[in-house]
């Protein structure tokens, strides 16, 4: 089973807006541009919310059948670890295995001796077609790569082993993430990863390393945009090499994790797989449901009124939901307007602020973290929400299609009005 060059991690947290996500991708496909759609949700979503990796394919199989959606698409077990990956084993055909809990824990010395020997002919003469700095590794930088990295992809190899028991090894995409982390992967530690995740045997068709700079939920990225443009030329030379140097799969292709709404740094990444001819995978479903709140906000009294309530409950729960997302959220708590101050707004003012548009004068980046994370709020009001979305689909759906096509898919392959 392989993926095609180009994929977006879709889905949405209430299994709502499938059909609206595929109208994206079909105005990209009539543009030329084919993307695979992957419906993701995470294990933590599901159990915030009580939903089921069932539910999530369901949702999958349901809109792909009512667009008459011909390519490929796939389930994902999102940010998986052995612990919960039983759950998504008959539903999932795409596992986002993440690691970012083993970096930094320690390999016995036995195997950590091994790797060193298995990479000693880079030791001083590792070349990287295409980077114009050397990488000089010495033995010792070796093994301190191999103290921080190895013990995360052999938990890795035993995850994937285990699906493959379940599942057989045809029957589904792997993915590797390690993005949730406080410091980043070098080019030069990405190719010893990659040197590992061989040697483990993992078919690995995409993998999601961190960059340096911030990938905070639904806003833009944070950080030095040269920087960026460097580390990502070359983890695309770095994994071009490996994949001839270590037999992997030819489609290996880089995964941008909290993906969405990284406006700035789009043209950067559309440039380089341009010019490198390469895929790319990048993850935007959690806006989706930011969208929702928007179409909510604007289809009348009453949904708006709701949308209002949603954010007020969250502002006084800040700390139970910003929790579990704390390595990819900063908010600053003085820039969001209170209840009281939000009582008079109309739904354009609401929309505005939280519609992703820096330029206009409304938009609060903190409003929309908020929000980002405050769906738990939402999935307490059960039926009434879903209700809510399910009436006012013919607002909603709109918002979604544009927000992925016009402020996504557009900007990262430059297309044409």
């Amino acid at each position: 089973m392989k993926i095609n060059k180009y994929s977006f991690g879709i889905g949405d947290r209430f299994s709502h807006e499938g059909i609206a996500q595929l109208k994206a991708l079909d105005n990209a496909k009539k543009q030329g541009i084919e993307i695979t759609p992957v419906w993701n949700k995470s294990n933590r979503e599901h159990n915030i919310i009580h939903s089921t990796p069932e539910d999530t394919r369901r949702s999958a199989d349901k809109s792909v059948k009512q667009f008459n959606w011909k390519g490929k698409y796939f389930v994902d077990a999102d940010h998986i670890n052995l612990s919960n990956v039983d759950k998504f084993i008959d539903s999932s055909d795409f596992f986002t295995i993440d690691v970012a809990d083993y970096i930094g824990k320690k390999a016995d010395n036995a195997f950590i001796e091994k790797f060193v020997q298995q990479n000693s002919n880079f030791i001083e003469r590792l070349r990287i077609p295409g980077v114009s700095d050397n990488f000089k590794i010495t033995g010792q930088e070796l093994e301190l790569i191999a103290g921080n990295y190895l013990f995360a992809i052999l938990e890795a190899g035993k995850i994937y082993r285990h699906i493959e028991d379940r599942k057989g090894a045809e029957n589904f995409i792997t993915e590797i993430s390690m993005d949730e982390v406080n410091d980043p992967q070098s080019p030069l530690e990405l190719f010893f990863i990659l040197s590992a995740i061989s040697s483990e045997k993992i078919p690995l068709q995409t993998i999601a390393p961190k960059f340096t700079g911030r990938f905070n939920k639904g806003v833009d990225y944070i950080g030095n945009i040269e920087q960026f443009y460097k580390e990502f030329e070359e983890d695309l030379l770095v994994i071009d090499y490996a994949v001839k140097e270590f037999g992997l799969s030819e489609n290996l292709k880089l995964s941008i994790h909290s993906g969405s709404d990284k406006f700035s740094i789009y043209p950067v990444m559309g440039k380089l797989i341009k010019k490198y001819n390469k895929g790319i995978h990048v993850k935007t479903a959690g806006t989706t449901w930011l969208e929702e709140l928007i179409g909510l906000a604007i289809a009348g009294e009453e949904p708006l009124d709701l949308v209002k309530s949603i954010y007020s409950i969250a502002l006084t729960r800040l700390d139970e939901l910003c929790s579990p997302y704390a390595s990819v959220i900063d908010i600053d708590r003085n820039k969001l307007p209170s209840s009281i101050e939000m009582l008079d707004w109309n739904g354009e003012k609401f929309a505005n602020t939280l519609r992703h548009i820096p330029g206009n004068p409304d938009y609060n980046p903190n409003v929309r973290q908020l929000l980002h994370v405050g769906y738990k709020v939402a999935a307490e009001y059960g039926i009434e929400f879903i209700s809510n979305i399910e009436k006012y689909s013919q607002v909603i759906g709109p918002q979604v299609t544009d927000n992925l096509y016009k402020r996504h898919i557009f900007r990262l392959f430059e297309l044409e009005e």
